[in-house]
């Protein structure tokens, strides 16, 4: 069976039903789910449908954006967090990927920490529902909005401190792509890998965050980041997960086909 999954932010357009039939029409047996995707609605009715479609959740996203200054929305995230992990147990995953989130205040350091303390305490519940958390490393340039963990030993200094069952990374080439350091650890950290997301780097990159481009449109060498992988002994899915606003406006069942044939020709052949 293919490993190959399809991020339903790749057709961010889809409803569930439509990401449904199209990934059965395209042949593609696993998807990735975004938590918007079914916002307000009965997180356990998208997971049955799901799995009467003969489809396999491979991971929810997100959770995590920990920083903050206001006891408040502190409180409020790590209730959101709590109901993110239910989730995943509804749509039958064990990954849940967390974005840990920007700057609170100008304490880097302090932020940092925010996202350690709120991950230990998040791994205590996620661990007796039977999840695994994924820290995403994000590339750099997200460091003050969206995720201070921005490199792959930042992800590991935080899960390393906790079993590896229950708190892994997510490693995303368009994220990381650039980091020689990263590339050379995969083999050597095996089991904390959570998940393997794929997309490519355009040049120029049009858009900070609309700008992920498919497989072989960019500057990515996905045969040299997917050999690591393989090296590592990771054996899950590979999901494409895409933010682009024309790869959005294109009709999905062209974006689920070519998500294939890309991943077929520039990931599969690579993961051993």
């Amino acid at each position: 069976m293919s490993r190959l999954s399809l991020n339903s932010k790749t057709t961010n357009a889809w409803s569930l039903s439509e990401l449904i039939l199209g990934c059965r029409t395209a042949g593609i047996e696993q998807v990735g789910l975004w938590r918007d995707l079914y916002d307000g609605a009965d997180v356990g009715h998208a997971g049955r449908a799901v799995a009467d479609a003969g489809l396999t959740v491979t991971s929810l996203c997100r959770g995590g954006f920990f920083p903050t200054d206001d006891r408040d929305v502190r409180r409020a995230r790590a209730a959101d967090n709590l109901a993110a992990v239910d989730e995943c147990v509804a749509l039958g995953t064990t990954v849940l990927v967390l974005v840990c989130g920007g700057l609170a205040g100008r304490d880097l350091a302090g932020s940092r920490q925010q996202v350690a303390d709120a991950v230990g305490a998040l791994a205590t519940y996620a661990d007796v529902r039977g999840v695994r958390l994924a820290i995403e490393p994000l590339h750099p340039m997200y460091c003050a909005d969206r995720s201070v963990v921005s490199t792959l030993d930042q992800a590991l200094a935080i899960a390393n401190d906790h079993p590896v069952d229950t708190v892994g990374v997510c490693v995303d080439t368009f994220h990381l792509w650039w980091d020689d350091a990263a590339l050379a650890r995969l083999p050597e950290i095996g089991r904390r890998i959570a998940a393997y997301q794929v997309s490519d780097w355009l040049d120029p990159l049009p858009d900070v965050l609309l700008g992920r481009g498919m497989m072989g449109d960019g500057v990515i060498e996905f045969d040299v980041w997917t050999r690591a992988i393989a090296d590592s002994g990771y054996p899950g899915p590979v999901e494409v997960e895409i933010f682009n606003q024309a790869v959005w406006d294109t009709p999905g069942d062209k974006v689920a086909a070519l998500a294939k044939e890309r991943y077929e020709r520039l990931v599969e052949p690579f993961l051993g």
